[in-house]
């Protein structure tokens, strides 16, 4: 907390990693507003960022605004501190401990450096007040302009209607010339944003100029931050094909057909534009990650399946269709800015059926009985008994994949699927009404987990309560879940 006090204010706004209101999204979401017309992307990755950090540069560091010597040696104390692997203690003596709770301010600390200098070499860079316009575009906008002014001087119908027709020939005409010169060498700019230690750049400008920046910051890396830039993984990338960056494909769009903008002008709006897509793979990777999906010999070639996770046989139907649901909800809310967002339909139908499938091995029986007991009118379900004794229909995601703009309610994380993994029956708990921390009843809950009890300290109350049950999770009104993570339940 006294570091944020202390750097947040000071961190450059391109950097996005581990700061409070930012995260992918935002840095997704800036290279979309940002980027529009760039010619090149820079894909920079720093080679073992966090296992490379030198601990006297970054001491250095911390020394230009922090002057107290004790905090200091508490720092160096935390970096010097070793790690345990197979009970065998391990001396650190570079980078910074992962998972160690102030690794992640330290690394924006050490990379702000980067973020200022590039800040710089952008502003050293940048040259021209705009794009040259080509003379055939002026030529065209002369000659519209003209006729205009005689249409507005001309009474004759016949007239009119030939100067009306002579102008719209030569707005056609325009539309298919650029405004501007896409090649002008006296117009360049510089765009970065960084995540962690990945960083994207655009460039407008030549080939030649990106080879000159990669270079100038793997100098910069290594001369003053002792770090190494990743010659494999720093591609110098055509603008117009894809970059990769945080699980996005991201390209620039050379599409100058005119349409019609809302107002109902013709425009060229979409050239120049940054997209954002899902990679073609990433379905795919997830699924098998899942155990979702399996390759099978069909009539002499090798097909995707949907198959069951045998894992999951031992929970509650809600507890399987809930995980499900969290697993497609948790992909899509990370790829709601992509363009393509629609194919997540695809995945959609692989866990559904992987899902039936999953539930006729627990039931012994085939897969279409179960698509038969699940029908909820067009969507599947299955119901659960309240505490008041009426039914209500848990269904499976069937709420779409429209594409989205940036809102911090859109969370980035991976779904956490320890909730479901639960022994105990959390049908009845989420059925009871009642919050188990405070006692209100007939009231929606929440459920609070944590990865390992022997985490909690024992020191709040409803520590003591799932340390006392033994259990993970505990089913809470929205009330008390927001205390807890505020940090203000006792």
């Amino acid at each position: 907390m006294m570091l944020q006090s202390i750097y947040e204010g000071a961190f450059e706004p391109t950097s996005h990693g581990f700061r409070p209101n930012r995260s992918c999204h935002t840095a997704l979401t800036c290279i979309q507003k940002y980027y529009s017309g760039v010619k090149w992307f820079i894909e920079g990755d720093i080679h073992a960022f966090f296992d490379e950090i030198d601990h006297e540069v970054l001491i250095g560091i911390l020394r230009e605004r922090i002057q107290d010597e004790m905090f200091l040696r508490l720092i160096r104390k935390f970096l010097k501190a070793g790690y345990m692997e197979e009970w065998q203690f391990h001396n650190t003596y570079s980078g910074t401990p992962q998972g160690g709770i102030i690794s992640p301010i330290l690394a924006n600390i050490y990379l702000d450096k980067l973020d200022k200098f590039i800040k710089g070499y952008a502003d050293n860079f940048q040259s021209g007040e705009a794009r040259r316009v080509p003379p055939e575009y002026t030529r065209l906008s002369g000659k519209i302009r003209k006729r205009t002014l005689k249409l507005r001087e001309t009474t004759d119908i016949v007239k009119r209607q030939m100067l009306i027709e002579e102008i719209q020939v030569l707005k056609r005409q325009q539309l298919q010339t650029p405004a501007k010169d896409p090649m002008d060498s006296n117009f360049k700019r510089l765009r970065y944003e960084r995540y962690a230690d990945d960083f994207l750049i655009g460039v407008i400008g030549t080939k030649e100029d990106c080879r000159k920046i990669k270079q100038d910051i793997k100098e910069f890396l290594f001369t003053e931050l002792h770090l190494e830039l990743s010659d494999e993984k720093t591609l110098i990338t055509n603008a117009q094909d894809s970059a990769g960056f945080l699980g996005y494909e991201i390209s620039v769009r050379n599409n100058a057909t005119p349409r019609k903008t809302k107002d109902g002008k013709i425009r060229r709006t979409r050239l120049g534009n940054v997209v954002l897509k899902i990679p073609g793979e990433t379905i795919r990777n997830r699924l098998l990650s899942y155990g979702a999906l399996k390759l099978v010999s069909h009539n002499g070639h090798k097909v995707w399946k949907a198959q069951s996770r045998d894992y999951l046989i031992s929970q509650e139907d809600v507890e399987i269709i809930l995980r499900y649901n969290a697993e497609i909800r948790g992909l899509y809310n990370y790829y709601a800015l992509a363009i393509n967002s629609g194919i997540l339909n695809n995945f959609k139908h692989i866990m559904q059926y992987s899902m039936f499938k999953t539930l006729a091995n627990k039931y012994k029986c085939a897969k279409k009985k179960i698509i038969m007991r699940m029908r909820v009118g067009k969507d599947f379900g299955v119901k659960v008994k309240q505490g008041n004794g009426k039914e209500r229909t848990v269904l499976f995601y069937n709420e779409g994949f429209k594409r989205k703009k940036l809102s911090y309610e859109v969370n980035d994380t991976l779904p956490n699927g320890t909730v479901y993994y639960s022994r105990t029956k959390l049908t009845d708990r989420l059925a009871a009404q009642r919050c188990e921390l405070c006692g209100k009843e007939g009231v929606a809950l929440q459920i609070h987990h944590v990865r390992k009890l022997k985490d909690l300290k024992g020191k709040k109350h409803w520590e003591v309560i799932m340390i006392a049950r033994k259990r993970k999770t505990l089913a809470v009104c929205k009330e008390c879940h927001r205390k807890i993570h505020n940090g203000t339940q006792d």
